[in-house]
């Protein structure tokens, strides 16, 4: 968010992984006199400051929902590699359905191997034992969900400064509304006092 930020009632701005912190304003009449800005001008700044934080939102819910589809998909690769490990040397071979392309499906008859060939994306698919492919397969499993949970810390840091910029329009909102009534009520009441 490449915004420049005027300064609030004390303290700085502090972010994660670049998600910048909203400042609750104390006192709304200081902070406009602070920053410089009319409550139209600073209205404005926080409005958009709150739809970069719902751009943001959208990217990290995003991300959310393949990390948790892509979850399944590699516990689903593991118990293949382990069942593959666990028929190894018994003679028995394993009869599988498998994608082929979405919604079509083969049927395959797997030998005794000692190898397992994994997609890793990007049209690239490689070999490796089986071994190599648990090893493989349960590092990706652990970095993703550790990715999750930093995703689920970051929305909800995220959910908070949205908070904090909506109370904080709310609040300037308020404040203009206050200001525009007392200058309408002054000359009135000063009208009143000259007849």
């Amino acid at each position: 968010m490449s915004s420049s930020s005027p300064s609030g009632s004390g303290g700085d701005l502090s972010e994660r992984r670049g998600i910048p912190a909203a400042k609750f304003i104390q006192d709304v009449e200081t902070y406009l006199s602070q920053s410089g800005f009319d409550s139209n001008s600073a209205l404005a700044f926080h409005q958009e400051r709150l739809q970069q934080y719902k751009v943001v939102e959208m990217k990290l819910l995003a991300q959310q929902r393949d990390l948790q589809a892509k979850i399944p998909d590699i516990e689903k690769c593991l118990e293949v590699v382990a069942t593959l490990e666990a028929r190894k040397g018994t003679g028995e071979s394993l009869l599988a359905d498998f994608e082929v392309s979405e919604g079509i499906y083969s049927r395959a008859c797997i030998e005794d191997t000692d190898s397992v060939c994994l997609w890793l994306g990007a049209n690239v698919m490689l070999e490796y034992s089986c071994e190599e492919a648990t090893a493989l397969l349960k590092n990706n499993l652990e970095n993703a969900k550790a990715s999750l949970e930093v995703l689920v810390t970051d929305l909800q840091f995220l959910r908070d400064q949205v908070t904090v910029t909506q109370v904080t329009i709310a609040r300037i909102y308020n404040y203009d509304v206050h200001q525009r009534r007392v200058k309408q009520v002054t000359p009135t009441a000063v009208a009143a006092a000259d007849s």
